[in-house]
C-alpha cells in the first residue's frame, strides 16, 4: 500500500507545483499591462509629454510631433486631434452626446469594436450579422464640477460589452475639449485618442486587466 500512495502523493505535489507555476497574480497581470502599454508607445513613435507641459501649450497636444499628455490621476494617455466646436458642457444638466470610436486590445494586439472602421458583428439580438458603421453610440453626460458621469442609452459598446457603463477613460477628454454641433463648412466635430488602463476602461477590460487604445468622436446630439 505504501508503495501506492508514495507516487500519489509525489504526482499531487508536481500537480500543485505546475498549478502554482502557472498561476498569474492581479500585480502580474498590471505588470504585462504597463509593458504592452511601453510597447505600444515605443512601436507607434508616440512622443508623452507631462501635464506641465500640456497646460503650457493652452492644453493642446502637437499632433505633427505625434504628442499625448499622461494624466497622472487616471494614467490615461491622451492626444487631442481636434478640439471641437461649440463649447463644454453645461453644468449639472443632463446631456446626449454621440460618439463614434475604434476600441484596440493593445495587450492582444487585436481590433475588438469600431463604427469608425467598418466591420461585421453577430447580433444577438437580430441573429444575424451587422454593418458596424451604421451604428453610433450615445452616452447621457452629466458634468459636476471637473467630474462627469454617464451611461450609455443605446450603440455598439452597449450591445458588446453588455453594459451601460461609460469607461472612465472616454470622460477624461471632456474637460479639455468642446462638445457641440457643426454649424457651418469650417466646424468640425471633436475627435481624440486615448491610451486607457484597465483600471479606467469596460468592465471586461477590468477584470480581465488589459489596456485598450481608443479613437473617439464627440458630438452633441441635437
Amino acid at each position: 500500500m505504501k508503495r501506492l500512495i508514495y507516487p500519489i502523493i509525489i504526482m499531487l505535489c508536481a500537480i500543485l507545483y505546475v498549478s502554482c507555476d502557472n498561476y498569474e497574480t492581479y500585480g502580474d497581470k498590471k505588470a504585462k499591462e504597463r509593458d504592452a502599454i511601453n510597447r505600444f508607445i515605443s512601436e507607434n513613435d508616440i512622443n508623452v509629454i507631462d501635464e506641465n507641459q500640456f497646460e503650457a501649450q493652452g492644453y493642446t497636444t502637437d499632433t505633427a510631433q505625434n504628442q499625448y499628455v499622461r494624466l497622472s490621476r487616471t494614467n490615461v494617455y491622451m492626444q487631442i486631434v481636434r478640439k471641437g466646436c461649440g463649447n463644454q458642457l453645461e453644468q449639472k444638466k443632463s446631456v446626449n452626446v454621440i460618439c463614434r470610436f475604434t476600441e484596440y486590445n493593445i495587450l492582444a494586439d487585436s481590433l475588438l469594436l469600431s463604427n469608425l472602421i467598418p466591420m461585421l458583428i453577430y447580433d444577438n439580438s437580430l441573429g444575424t450579422y451587422v454593418e458596424t458603421s451604421q451604428y453610433y453610440d450615445k452616452m447621457n453626460v452629466t458634468r459636476n464640477g471637473t467630474t462627469y458621469t454617464a451611461s450609455f442609452v443605446s450603440g455598439l459598446m452597449m450591445r458588446y460589452h453588455s453594459s451601460s457603463s461609460v469607461p472612465s477613460g472616454w470622460l477624461v477628454p471632456m474637460n479639455y475639449i468642446n462638445i457641440g454641433r457643426p454649424e457651418s463648412e469650417n466646424d468640425e466635430i471633436a475627435y481624440v485618442k486615448l491610451i486607457v488602463p484597465h483600471s479606467q476602461g469596460t468592465a471586461d477590460a477590468s477584470s480581465s486587466v488589459y489596456p485598450c487604445f481608443y479613437e473617439l468622436t464627440y458630438e452633441r446630439e441635437k
